[in-house]
């Protein structure tokens, strides 16, 4: 069994391995007639059950012709124009290759000893992001798994820089349309149910500032502590901005910590003609940045910057073992200090490949270009009578339904517009994601992918009004 673990003996088993597992990405790549089959669980399920995994293959071919079946064949490929769903892009090359070797060596971020240059990397890359934010001199943060992860410590840092001894007066303030992660967060560090108080949203589902600085002077008038404010920059539903500038003022107003969530929106970092939409940002005491959503990155690939690097301080724990104390006065950099993981893996290399490669503006083009589509599509629902559309796009997505002209009952229309969705993802020519507005069922395109284009959207958008059609059609023979 020694022959398969990777080292100067296996080489070139590595080498022949990944090239094999190369060749068949690409290839599915390259034939992706859909961007999904429409397979149901209930078909795959059972073959996947029926294999045993204690009978191994033990001939990569084997492996890769089975993994053919259950995996590569049924995947959702989000390169595919007509995958329109969630806010998962198509990845760049030099971000797979840097992926490619950061797997292979295996480089663990938590510690100098585990990863040298790897370490010195991934700071460089947090240096410039703060930079490109405008957080300052004393700025730093960390990469993490995600948004989810990049709020919970943004607000860990919340939670202690209040300094209040009675968690059940802490309050964090979210606009209705903040992600769910939000509350997530506060459970997590044992703050009460009613922590998070949400803030209503304007007609185009930004945050309304006259409505925060009500609840934060009625919070100080309660006895309690506003702990946080989390704007967004990028809603996941409507791509909307808060406005930054006077939230920031709220914030210094009654003292309390601005944590921007910009997961979805850090694309506009890059942005030449729109990153002064992110204007007031950089007065943010914490950001959250998703590189695997806008910059176009494998999953994972996430950071939490801070504007006061001293924050961080309270993420630490030393361990003996690991990072003991001492290491901090020898001046070792030890990530795991910053981080609330200890085993990391390198994914700071895949934006340091993409950035040497295609540069900043690079990216950027890739990103205006979805965001400028989403416009385009907006121009195309507006004018079509059969679709009601709910805000013109910030970003890159839009939000919308089918609407019949025979059919008043809202809760048919909601039954039309699933039924829309669910047809259409079952025959696998198109993918697109759903919320709900006002109560109501609502399909969403979030465009992430320059390759899609406006005849791409019209034709999905026919896509949806046939199966919708269809589904009326056989609710009159029924009723009939």
């Amino acid at each position: 069994m020694r022959s398969h673990l990777l080292n100067d003996l296996t080489a070139e088993h590595y080498r022949r391995s990944v090239t094999e597992g190369v060749e068949r990405v690409a290839a599915k790549l390259a034939t992706a007639e859909r961007p999904f089959t429409g397979v149901t669980a209930d078909a795959l399920a059972p073959r996947i059950d029926e294999i045993d995994l204690d009978q191994p293959l033990h001939d990569t071919t084997a492996v890769l012709d089975e993994l053919e079946e259950v995996y590569l064949r049924d995947a959702v490929y989000f390169h595919h124009p007509r995958y329109l769903a969630h806010l998962n892009c198509p990845v760049v090359i030099p971000a797979v290759l840097g992926e490619a070797v950061l797997s292979a060596v295996n480089s663990s971020l938590d510690t100098w000893d585990q990863s040298a240059g790897g370490t010195l990397i991934e700071r460089r890359l947090i240096d410039w992001t703060a930079a490109r934010i405008g957080l300052g001199p004393s700025a730093d943060g960390v990469f993490t798994s995600g948004g989810t992860q990049s709020n919970l410590q943004a607000l860990l840092l919340a939670r202690e820089e209040a300094k209040s001894d009675s968690p059940s007066k802490l309050r964090i303030f979210a606009s209705e349309v903040s992600h769910f992660s939000v509350k997530k967060s506060a459970k997590l560090l044992g703050l009460g149910p009613d922590s998070v108080v949400s803030v209503p949203v304007d007609h185009d589902k930004r945050m309304q500032t006259v409505a925060l600085a009500h609840e934060l002077e009625r919070c100080k008038k309660d006895g309690l502590v506003p702990m946080a404010v989390v704007a967004t920059a990028g809603t996941t539903d409507f791509g909307s901005i808060d406005p930054l500038p006077e939230i920031a003022e709220l914030c210094a107003q009654y003292g309390t910590w601005l944590h921007v969530d910009a997961a979805y929106g850090c694309g506009l970092l890059v942005s030449r003609s729109r990153r002064d939409l992110l204007d007031g940002i950089e007065r943010a005491d914490s950001v959250t940045v998703d590189y695997h959503k806008s910059f176009f990155q494998p999953v994972s690939s996430s950071a939490v910057l801070v504007r006061d690097a001293a924050t961080l301080r309270h993420a630490t724990y030393h361990a003996e073992y690991l990072n003991p104390r001492r290491m901090v006065q020898e001046r070792i950099p030890n990530q795991v200090d910053k981080s609330l993981q200890t085993t990391r893996r390198f994914d700071a290399l895949k934006l340091w490949m993409t950035l040497r490669t295609m540069g900043a503006d690079g990216l950027g083009e890739l990103f205006d270009e979805v965001c400028d589509l989403a416009r385009e599509g907006w121009e195309l629902l507006a004018a079509d009578p059969r679709f009601d559309v709910v805000v013109e796009p910030s970003l890159s997505t839009l939000v919308f339904r089918y609407v019949p002209t025979a059919v008043a009952d809202p809760a048919e229309i909601d039954r039309v517009n699933l039924h829309a969705r669910k047809a259409l993802f079952a025959s696998g020519d198109a993918v697109v994601a759903g919320t709900k507005v006002g109560g109501r069922h609502y399909l969403k395109f979030t465009l992430l992918n320059p390759e899609t284009t406006a005849a791409d959207i019209a034709a999905v958008l026919d896509l949806i009004a046939g199966h919708a059609e269809q589904y009326l059609g056989e609710s009159l023979d029924r009723a009939s």
